[in-house]
């Protein structure tokens, strides 16, 4: 047999395997969990399944890899066995992470699911460069993809294993996200004067008659409660970041599904800061401002969650107190500015 005919033989099975694990990966993005199952549900069972099916994956990749490395090539036999070994893996990968229902919580499935999903899209892109380039030798795209398979796989070690944990990395990412803004609108105020004061000479500065790169008094007046939106902002994930670690529950479903809650109203905080943020760069948007400044109310859902106990509702108050502040003072100084 000749040498084309053997790649055109061995690349039968792995273009079918391409097409499948594809499915499987967007059924995966895309899929529901199995609910029915969720009253015998284990979740130490779950996490030890997992583990060896990821470990599964990550060798039949490797094998795979290591086949089509170097010549000669697999024979139309081996190819078909590889390609039933890799959808085998992939099958089961995909199966175990059906098992986790979304009981167990919805954050703790998204991040599963994503790291499934990104297991799936290493194979993916392995396979593709196999397929597109089985008689050469091993090539530095190869070794990269069979590198992203491994290094997807890692990550599984790193993952929470319950919802509480998932929450909490959630909003500790959001605290950083915030912290950075609160640092540069300091920065920015920090600066008293036209920050192109000092490249502009007097007569230039003087014929200017736009404030399109500075603030203006009014300007400078609305940056105070602004910033004073935002530090609450980071006060208020700081705090239901602590009350998460110490006073979060998973026992129970409903215990659960408050964590989710808060996360999800505290994920909408970053991009809202994000946005105030920006609104506020010369020349400043005050429709901007306001627009966001409506949707900055922040969550105080808090309230009516396990996790904030009785001697926490002081400084729920603070915080409400502050937010309701600075809302106020922002609304008016626009208001009187327009």
């Amino acid at each position: 047999m000749s040498a084309d005919n053997s790649c055109s033989d061995v690349s039968v099975p792995l273009r079918n395997i391409l097409n499948s694990v594809q499915c499987v990966r967007d059924r995966v993005k895309d899929g529901e969990s199995n609910e029915s199952d969720a009253g015998v549900f284990n979740l130490t069972n779950f996490w030890d399944t997992l583990n060896q099916a990821v470990k599964a994956a990550s060798q039949e990749a490797t094998k795979l890899s290591l086949a089509f490395s170097k010549p000669p090539l697999p024979t139309q036999e081996d190819g078909v066995r590889l390609a039933e070994s890799i959808q085998k893996s992939v099958l089961v990968l995909s199966t175990v992470y059906y098992w986790l229902p979304k009981s167990h919580g919805v954050s703790l499935r998204r991040l599963v699911r994503d790291a499934t999903a990104e297991v799936l899209d290493g194979v993916v892109q392995l396979v593709d460069v196999i397929v597109s380039s089985p008689l050469q030798s091993l090539s530095q795209e190869q070794l990269q993809s069979t590198g992203g398979v491994w290094s997807a796989c890692d990550k599984f070690e790193h993952l929470p294993r319950d919802n509480q944990a998932a929450v909490l990395g959630l909003l500790t990412s959001y605290v950083g996200v915030v912290k950075d803004a609160v640092e540069e609108m300091e920065q920015a105020q920090a600066e008293s004067q036209d920050p192109f004061s000092d490249v502009l000479d007097d007569e230039d500065l003087e014929s200017r008659g736009n404030q399109d790169t500075y603030w203006s008094e009014e300007d400078r007046q609305l940056m105070a409660p602004c910033q004073g939106l935002v530090k609450a902002s980071a006060a208020c994930l700081r705090k239901l970041s602590s009350a998460v670690k110490a006073n979060g529950d998973v026992s129970t479903p409903e215990n659960v599904a408050q964590l989710d809650d808060l996360a999800d109203i505290a994920k909408e905080i970053s991009p809202s800061v994000d946005d105030l943020a920006l609104s506020l760069y010369p020349p400043m948007e005050y429709s901007g401002v306001e627009e966001n400044v409506t949707s900055r109310a922040l969550s105080f859902l808090l309230r009516a969650s396990h996790v904030c106990l009785e001697a926490d509702l002081n400084w729920v108050q603070f915080l409400y107190g502050a937010v309701d502040h600075n809302l106020h003072k922002i609304r008016a100084l626009i208001q009187s500015s327009s």
